[in-house]
């Protein structure tokens, strides 16, 4: 079992930037892939990024330039940086672990126009 936790949501204006974490603890080899998630008021939870134990990365089209997704192995984390953040951005943002369907709490992001 990996356990997930994620910290760094908030509430933020357009234009802003916020960072989120996501902390992951248990089984920790079982990791290869991490990735982000988010769920909109509605909407269905969609893939927001993902990156892989060598660093490679995938980005949704709505995100691709604003947000970075890094890892740091040594620290069992991973990490989404969010720039130029937009009011449809607001969601709560879930981490991710692909080959053990681990998810973390949810962390909520809000941005107001």
């Amino acid at each position: 079992q990996v356990q997930l936790v994620e910290s760094g949501g908030g509430l933020v204006q357009a234009g802003g930037s916020l960072r989120l974490s996501c902390a992951a603890s248990g089984s920790i080899r079982s990791i290869n892939a991490m990735g982000w998630y988010r769920q909109a008021p509605g909407k269905q939870r969609e893939s927001v990024a993902i990156i892989t134990s060598g660093g490679t990365t995938n980005y949704a089209d709505s995100v691709r330039g604003r947000f970075t997704i890094s890892r740091d192995g040594a620290k069992n984390t991973v990490y989404l940086q969010m720039n130029s953040l937009k009011p449809e951005d607001t969601a709560v943002y879930y981490c991710y672990v692909p080959a053990t369907g681990s998810w973390g709490q949810g962390t909520q992001v809000t941005v107001s126009s």
